[in-house]
């Protein structure tokens, strides 16, 4: 049985990297006739920050990230409708997103709502401590992903065996 992608997510963070994997799923979206659903998600600083019963450490702090972050979102919006040209955008039927929250967590929940036939995700491909430990964005997103996930990788960080 064919696999059929009609709907093709791909995130953003406005890096090299996820320019890269844009090129590939709007060369997907070309060959296949499909949907383009671009997103951007503005991290949660807010939740990261400890809690002590009903007051937070900062409140004033968290309010000004709060408020930050709807501006970050309007800014993000706005970013994402110069990622591509005008008339490719016309040609071709591409939605832009954005969301507020862990990153993984909205692009797995984004992919699930769309419902997202395939994911294209941009990623550094290297193995940071902190990523070894923790999980990097996409390993997280391959992990929960409801649909394909296609990772690519920067140029120069092909993979050479002992």
């Amino acid at each position: 049985m064919p696999i059929s992608i009609k709907r093709i997510l791909c995130p953003t963070d406005f890096s090299d990297n996820a320019a890269r994997a844009l090129e590939y799923a709007c060369e997907l979206t070309e060959k296949l006739h499909a949907e383009l659903h671009i997103l951007h998600v503005v991290h949660d600083f807010a939740t990261e920050w400890p809690m002590y019963g009903e007051a937070t450490v900062f409140p004033a702090y968290l309010e000004h990230i709060e408020k930050n972050a709807e501006e970050l979102e309007i800014a993000a919006f706005n970013m994402l409708g110069e990622l591509l040209s005008h008339e490719w955008t016309k040609a071709h039927n591409v939605t832009y997103a954005v969301q507020h929250g862990k990153e993984f967590l909205e692009i797995v929940r984004f992919a699930q709502e769309l419902p997202a036939d395939l994911i294209v995700l941009g990623t550094h491909g290297r193995g940071a401590i902190a990523h070894a430990l923790l999980g990097s964005v996409a390993e997280k997103v391959v992990r929960k992903s409801p649909c394909p996930v296609l990772t690519v990788k920067p140029d120069g960080h092909e993979f050479e065996l002992p």
